[in-house]
């Protein structure tokens, strides 16, 4: 029940198979085509090489499903490159944190957490992904909309022409690995496994390369593609047994339920309190911890108090696997922004400050969808959408009023003023 129980078992199964088929994608040359096709994009707009930054690293980061590791395939790029045309150190490393620590909540493949999510709640994968839709594009709405703003207010152009790539050529050299994608995308709508998805892309992933010489892999590739998979796989079989002990122990011993039973005394009956202690638990188990792990304790620590006072047990998981994913970023101990800190050159503790900061409607959405199922497209058509638009008007109206700057320079009094009315939107949803 504790070494052997879920956890191991969906490591070793959803979240390899996952890592392989990343492996594949970077040995293949496919992470190259997503910066490339980033910066071909949004390269010329200003602050276009956060712009990169955060489409790449989301495009990168919802295949390798892995904030830390997704910081240092992109961000070895995107950071010397934001450096370089102006932006802080800290800055430069937080935009990156964020971008990379919304891979894990984008579907359609999302991170270890959410297959871990299926096999504890009986939620079929598709629907997970499928819910996570609107909250993820929101988050990256977010990041996008801020670095906007920011190169903006610090007047900070686009990167140079002669530096940007042609997205005819672009699409000529790379194009055959948007063919994976789509056959991950086709295999979750037609309800396959987690497991078959990840098999799907691979053998698709494996078809198109051996089309071109330059992306053609031999048995020593293969080889070497297993090996790499295996060992980045290995830290975290290692975290989800300690945590498949510390389950176990909690299940045996009753101890989690006088953890949900103190959060009740805490929160009382009522629901919001209780997702504000939700929320800080699961931060604090977070710290230093990886995501699937904290996820785990928390699902069992946390989640039956929150279904037990009314939130559904989709929302109440949803709403523990984002904030699993924030843990990545939030100080004081912030994996990703440790991660970040060499390649920056920047204090650590700094970094996640200014990702928490570009990333500010991330602490908020998982509330949002909680009372509000629209937003996880629960509902009536036309409640979905006006739920999807007044989650957007916030997010311009809040985005506005934290940096200060629209096409000029944002006064005082017309930054509270969208400050209220992003969060009356909020209440709205």
């Amino acid at each position: 029940d504790g070494i052997f129980g879920v956890p191991v078992r969906v490591a070793l199964t959803y979240v390899f198979l996952f890592a392989l088929f990343g492996t594949f994608l970077s040995r293949t040359g496919g992470s190259d085509f997503f910066f490339d096709l980033a910066a071909a994009i949004s390269g010329r707009s200003p602050g276009g090489a956060a712009k990169i930054a955060v489409s790449s690293s989301g495009l990168y980061g919802t295949i390798s499903g892995s904030p830390t590791a997704d910081v240092v395939t992109t961000g070895s790029i995107t950071i010397p490159m934001m450096k370089r045309l102006g932006y802080p150190a800290a800055m430069a490393g937080g935009i990156e944190v964020a971008a990379c620590t919304g891979g894990s909540i984008l579907p359609p493949v999302m991170g270890s957490a959410a297959f871990i999510m299926a096999d504890f709640t009986g939620i079929p994968y598709a629907k997970i992904a499928l819910a996570a839709v609107v909250p993820a594009l929101l988050y990256y709405l977010c990041v996008y909309l801020q670095v906007h703003l920011l190169a903006l207010r610090l007047g900070l152009s686009g990167i140079d022409e002669s530096r940007i790539p042609k997205l005819r050529e672009t699409m000529r050299r790379g194009g055959l690995f948007a063919v994976p994608l789509v056959a991950l995308v086709m295999a979750l709508l037609l309800g396959y496994s987690p497991v078959y998805l990840a098999v799907a892309g691979t053998v698709a992933l494996v078809a198109v390369a051996m089309l071109r010489r330059e992306t053609r892999l031999n048995i020593p590739a293969v080889y070497a593609v297993l090996a790499e998979a295996t060992v980045r796989v290995v830290p975290v079989v290692a975290a989800c047994a300690a945590a498949g002990m510390v389950v176990a122990g909690l299940s045996m011993t009753g101890f989690g339920a006088k953890v949900v039973g103190l959060i009740f005394i805490i929160a009382g009956d009522h629901l919001f309190p209780a997702m504000l202690v939700a929320a800080v638990v699961t931060i604090l188990l977070g710290m230093g911890m990886p995501t699937p792990s904290v996820y785990i304790l928390a699902a069992v620590l946390v989640a039956p108090a929150l279904t037990h006072l009314g939130a559904t047990t989709m929302s109440a998981n949803l709403f523990l696997v984002y904030f699993a994913s924030l843990s990545a970023m939030t100080p004081p101990v912030a994996v990703a922004s440790f991660a970040a800190a060499p390649i920056a050159d920047a204090n650590p503790v700094s970094i996640s400050l200014q990702a928490c900061r570009v990333a500010l409607i991330a602490f908020i959405l998982p509330f949002s969808f909680v009372f509000s199922g629209e937003l996880l497209l629960d509902g009536p058509v036309l409640n979905i959408v006006w739920g999807c638009f007044a989650a957007v008007l916030a997010i311009i109206f809040l985005c506005i009023a934290s940096e200060g700057h629209w096409r000029a320079q944002v006064g005082p009094l017309i930054r509270i003023g969208l400050l209220v009315a992003g969060i009356g939107l909020m209440t709205a949803w």
